[in-house]
């Protein structure tokens, strides 16, 4: 039941995406925000979502997915890029602490670029995942005490180098799967089920 109205929710979706395969391709955004009170980074998001009690991840819209306004549901690639502008965010505050840079305020800003053709399987050759993450940083600086150039180049190459997602993500880690699965049969006997796998 579950599986015949999920096929029937996204039909029409990946029909629109084989006759104007352009409006597969999605750009996903996530922000932070920087102050000079703390060594933090306040992550934007929905009403709905800030309000939830838990965050609960679901299907992107372009995937099924209901609007997370309403449902409060985000999408992984959401999470993900929110991963990223918070380590980011708070990455480069201890940096800069550590440099004597003074932030007054700042923003910082992941974009994402995603095409849903290989996510809903309808292009074999069509990537999965994002394809590109442009990751940027906005500062306001304290006045009255000059920074010069370089010193803002160093505390950029520090905060590249020692912020622990944007590495993950560049540097890809070893990686292994597994799935294990426990179905009871008709005579009562547990059945296990597993698959495991080295990426």
């Amino acid at each position: 039941m579950a599986s015949a109205a999920l096929r029937e929710k996204q039909a029409p979706i990946k029909d629109g995406y084989r006759s104007d395969p352009s409006s597969a391709v999605v750009t996903l955004s996530s922000t932070g925000t920087l102050d000079a009170s703390s060594i933090t980074c306040k992550i934007g998001t929905g009403k709905a979502i800030h309000d939830a009690k838990q965050k609960v991840a679901g299907l992107h819209q372009k995937a099924g997915g209901d609007d997370p306004e309403i449902s409060g549901e985000l999408c992984s690639g959401d999470m993900l890029l929110e991963a990223l502008v918070a380590c980011a965010g708070v990455t480069l505050k201890a940096v800069a602490t550590a440099l004597d840079i003074p932030i007054k305020e700042g923003t910082v800003k992941a974009d994402g670029d995603l095409d849903f053709k290989g996510t809903m399987g309808i292009d074999r050759n069509a990537p999965v995942g994002f394809t590109n993450i442009r990751l940027s940083f906005d500062l306001t600086l304290e006045s009255g005490k000059e920074v010069p150039e370089e010193k803002l180049e160093k505390l950029g190459k520090l905060t590249e180098r020692y912020c622990v997602v944007l590495q993950t993500i560049t540097k890809k880690p070893e990686l292994s799967v597994s799935l294990h699965g426990t179905q009871e049969s008709e005579q009562g006997i547990d059945k296990t089920l597993s698959w495991s796998q080295k990426s």
